[in-house]
């Protein structure tokens, strides 16, 4: 296997950790768990440092633990966290959970990149743009191994937990592959695409802290929901940046999934359409992937169709559905913190 610059690595110049913007992003009213919160996860990225990196061979460790120094919002992690706190959290077991649902994200990040073909992600280039597609791919199933290995040292629960969100993230990247069945309509797919591939680890992250935290499964049940409406949430805010941010706040370069021809939902509702004022946007889009030279032209095109405003008020209306369901949770100050999450992703477009 030809791999490029195995022996590079990333260290020394990792950006400074972006959980903590998060944190204060979310602006929470309670001290004690805003300190709680920012100590446990820093103990989660030493964790998860330490464990992307070990590998018997140094150059398996310097592909896999490319990612994982490079930064990220690190939000699977925090999930865990603000699921533990309806339970014990002071518990064993809450951080090495918080570690697994990073290992399992940055896995698929690997997959992802490859597949969408993003040149950087979190402000440094791709593992595949760095490394090699295959050398990728294969670092990400490491990865997947090493989320399993932690899993085993928690329990059945817990492995259960792990392999069937594996499972789902699998599956939901094979079907954004394959593409919709024939007469399946494209925007059920994508909300399908959506629950492996976004929603399904995002759900998996409270449910892991609030199983190890001994929550009861009453709650348990209400934050797994959640974090499903969240996760479709996040990545229907995603697909916003990805034509709005010239910055590409969402990490990765603004309109690379309009370069790589993934059927976002600004993107189906826009093929949807039917008014004529749209109608160089729809020959532009239907064609296929969108060619660099017109990816300006795209981007302007999106500036002035109605299916942005359309794609935010299904983000909206997932949003609201996410907060009707915290409101079966206990009014917990990790209750205010989750509402905050959605008013964090509400925001992040505009």
């Amino acid at each position: 296997m030809s791999v490029r610059h195995l022996s590079g690595t990333t260290a020394g110049h990792r950006p400074e950790l972006r959980e903590k913007s998060l944190l204060d992003r979310l602006a929470l009213d309670d001290p004690e768990l805003n300190d709680r919160l920012r100590e446990s996860l820093e103990r989660v990225e030493t964790w998860l440092l330490a464990v992307a990196r070990d590998a018997a061979d140094p150059r398996v460790g310097a592909v896999a633990g490319h990612l994982a120094e490079a930064g990220g919002k690190r939000l699977r992690p925090l999930l865990v966290l603000l699921g533990a706190e309806f339970g014990e959290p002071w518990r064993d077991g809450v951080t090495q959970a918080a570690v697994i649902a990073e290992l399992v994200h940055i896995a698929s990040l690997h997959h992802d990149d490859v597949m969408d073909g993003a040149g950087t992600r979190h402000g440094v280039p791709s593992v595949h743009a760095r490394f090699g597609e295959r050398a990728a791919v294969l670092a990400g199933d490491w990865l997947l191994a090493r989320a399993s290995q932690l899993a085993a040292q928690l329990g059945p629960e817990a492995v259960q937990l792990n392999a069937r969100t594996a499972g789902r993230l699998v599956a939901g990247q094979l079907r954004e592959l394959t593409g919709p069945a024939p007469g399946e309509d494209p925007v059920a797919h994508y909300f399908q695409v959506l629950a492996g591939k976004t929603a399904a680890l995002l759900s998996m992250a409270l449910g892991i802290g609030a199983l190890q935290a001994g929550a009861p499964p009453a709650t348990l049940t209400a934050l797994t929901e959640y974090g499903e409406l969240l996760g479709v949430a996040f990545q229907i805010a995603d697909d916003l940046l990805d034509l709005r941010s010239p910055c590409g706040a969402s990490g990765k370069e603004p309109g690379t999934d309009l370069l790589a021809g993934v059927p976002t939902l600004p993107v189906l509702l826009a093929l949807e359409g039917t008014d004529p004022a749209d109608a160089e946007l729809r020959a532009l889009l239907a064609a296929g992937p969108v060619p660099a030279t017109s990816l300006r032209r795209t981007l302007d095109l999106f500036a002035r169709s109605p299916a942005l405003p359309e794609t935010e008020a299904v983000l909206y209306r997932r949003l609201d559905r996410a907060r009707t369901v915290l409101g079966a949770l206990p009014a917990l100050p990790a209750r205010d913190a989750l509402l905050a999450l959605c008013d964090y992703v509400a925001h992040r477009t505009s």
